[in-house]
């Protein structure tokens, strides 16, 4: 439990370290007009707090800055209740409520302008990718060497692909092709519906069809994969090198190198529960973003279920401007109905 004395302290220091990127010393706080305590009462304080794990020092500074411990605590009980701007209220409401936008569109959209209003990097995240699952593919002939590929998901999304097929493929192959597909990937989410095949059915497929890697390369075609994509955006991915703690070029590195990897994005940002969602450092459970902050928001659009906009950013991340942010946009989201898109 915590004294009232060591509550303003810690929030001081929080605040202070996300303003500033530096460690906080006690003089530089006993200065301060909020404290009015003397320095070594602030030193005794801050004894405190660290002893409790709240605060740490790091190795090359006297001063201390929060831990994970001191951020979560702060983002659950201290976090000062701040009000978003009229003028970016109005800037979000006039993108999002133009009508007659395409509607994977409008989520890209809020991906852009949320990174850009927040200076993070901002991942948006349709129901689509995580809901839509394979329900059959059916391939029609079109001519002697070319067919249509028609991919169905459980929720009624049709994509149509026209397909090439050998001289050498004869109708039973293609019959085989689309049977061994729907009998072992039904229900295979269709944004990981190319890696399904080569992990579950490619060997099947090699000892039943002659050429079968013809149609099997049109489930890892661009066009296959933009289908999902257009339903997770990524905005801002540079916005780390704005922050002076990934000023180190091997942390920049491996950060982009997961910003890449769609699938780790989907898991990390997919809805599990309604609402905010703060998950600090290492308990995002993967060593590249333990120096990272990720926040979600879920919202619905139109008669879709729940997608997520997410921000990504260091530990030492402005909570208090991007939850109210967050809440600004997916309440603005949620209010789209079927009437504003073509």
């Amino acid at each position: 439990m915590l004294t009232d004395r060591q509550l303003l302290i810690l929030q001081v220091i929080v605040d202070d370290f996300i303003n500033s990127a530096q460690p906080v010393g006690s003089r530089t706080l006993s200065k301060k007009d909020s404290i009015k305590l003397s320095s070594a009462t602030v030193r005794n304080e801050m004894s405190e707090l660290e002893e409790k794990g709240f605060i740490e020092k790091p190795h090359t500074s006297a001063g201390r800055i929060p831990s994970q411990k001191g951020y979560r605590f702060y983002v659950d009980n201290l976090l000062p209740q701040i009000n978003v701007e009229e003028k970016t209220i109005q800037k979000v409401t006039t993108l999002l409520h133009n009508k007659f936008q395409i509607r994977e569109k409008v989520i890209h959209k809020a991906a852009n302008l949320l990174s850009e209003i927040s200076d993070y990097t901002a991942i948006a995240l349709g129901s689509m990718v995580t809901e839509n699952r394979l329900k059959r593919i059916q391939i029609v002939p079109l001519t002697d060497t070319t067919a249509v590929m028609i991919i169905i998901t459980n929720k009624g999304h049709v994509q149509n692909q026209i397909v090439n097929i050998p001289q050498s493929m004869d109708a039973s192959d293609i019959e085989k092709f689309v049977n061994i597909i729907n009998q072992k990937l039904v229900n295979v989410p269709i944004a990981s519906l190319g890696i399904a095949i080569q992990k579950e059915v490619k060997q099947l497929l090699h000892q039943n069809i002659n050429n079968y890697e013809t149609l099997l390369n049109h489930f890892q075609s661009p066009n296959f994969d933009e289908s999902s994509k257009n339903f997770m955006h990524v905005s801002g991915k540079t916005k780390m090198f704005n922050q002076p703690e990934f000023m180190d070029i091997e942390k920049i590195r491996t950060l982009l190198e997961m910003l890449e990897e769609d699938d780790q994005l989907i898991n990390l940002v997919k809805p599990r529960k309604e609402g905010i969602t703060v998950t600090i450092g290492k308990e995002n459970n993967i060593e590249k973003l333990e120096n990272c902050t990720i926040v979600t928001a879920t919202y619905s659009l139109g008669e879709e279920k729940l997608g997520t906009l997410a921000l990504l950013g260091p530990t030492r991340m402005e909570y208090s401007k991007v939850i109210p942010l967050l809440k600004l946009f997916t309440h603005q989201l949620s209010l789209l109905n079927d009437d504003n898109y073509k």
